[in-house]
């Protein structure tokens, strides 16, 4: 669903590096005017989280946001001028949040502590969820959780060049992206059905116990039997510390 006018992404102004287009996060703010309510992108983009955290990105509209702030509509558009910067924007205001577990004196507590707080965030505000894993996000503060990221898994063992590096911060954004994205739709479920994941299992259990009394099925049966049943954040974190084991570690073929 559209929420802003569909013009270019960038826009073309003259810089002391010559005429260029400028993205977002390096345009100037607009002018202030003489109205009753002054408005900035910082404030346009934290109504617009509130408003997504509640109704989701489909809930946005440039009516409610504008409401929110107690603006007319077409003041948002000296702002923004389409919904990818209006994006953009709450999606590095999230970065930022990330952004702020710093970095430690050991590559691994970098990366856990970064991981760890983009699940939190990711949980906090749903939404974020839906944009991990599609176009790079190239704002400042996300910028900086790249680099944070990428710096400590260069100091890894096993990451021996820029190739390793790439294959690593692949294969760990991989990860990371699943299980948050696992998490949150199982929360929607959760809430769209009334039945949470126990209830579901629960509603199951006789069928799934007949089938593994059937003993085609013998693994899966060690599994429901006899599997750690971790809560979602003690899984996240041992799976992470694995998928962290496997891919910073030995000669790779």
């Amino acid at each position: 669903m559209r929420i802003l006018a569909p013009l270019p992404y960038t826009v073309l102004m003259d810089t002391p590096y010559g005429n260029e287009t400028l993205p977002v996060w390096e345009r100037p703010e607009p002018q202030p005017r003489a109205a009753p309510v002054s408005l900035s992108r910082e404030k346009i983009a934290a109504a617009a989280i509130r408003l997504a955290d509640v109704h989701g990105l489909d809930g946005l509209s440039v009516r409610k946001i504008a409401k929110e702030l107690g603006v007319g509509p077409m003041r948002l558009y000296d702002y923004v001028i389409n919904r990818s910067e209006l994006l953009d924007l709450m999606v590095d205001v999230i970065y930022a949040r990330i952004a702020e577990v710093g970095r430690h004196s050991a590559w691994r507590a970098t990366v856990l502590a970064i991981a760890h707080a983009t699940r939190e965030a990711a949980l906090d505000h749903e939404w974020f969820s839906d944009l991990l894993g599609g176009r790079p996000h190239l704002g400042p503060h996300a910028l900086a959780v790249g680099e944070a990221t990428a710096a400590a898994l260069s100091q890894a063992p096993g990451v021996r060049g820029i190739d390793d590096l790439q294959r690593t911060l692949g294969a760990l954004n991989s990860f990371i992206i699943g299980a948050i994205r696992r998490e949150v739709t199982e929360r929607r479920t959760t809430r769209s059905t009334g039945t949470d994941e126990a209830g579901f299992q629960a509603s199951l259990g006789p069928y799934l116990t007949r089938m593994l009394d059937t003993g085609r099925y013998p693994t899966v049966a060690r599994l429901v039997i006899d599997g750690a049943h971790l809560n979602a954040e003690e899984t996240f974190h041992h799976n992470l510390t694995t998928v962290l084991d496997g891919i910073t570690s030995g000669p790779r073929t």
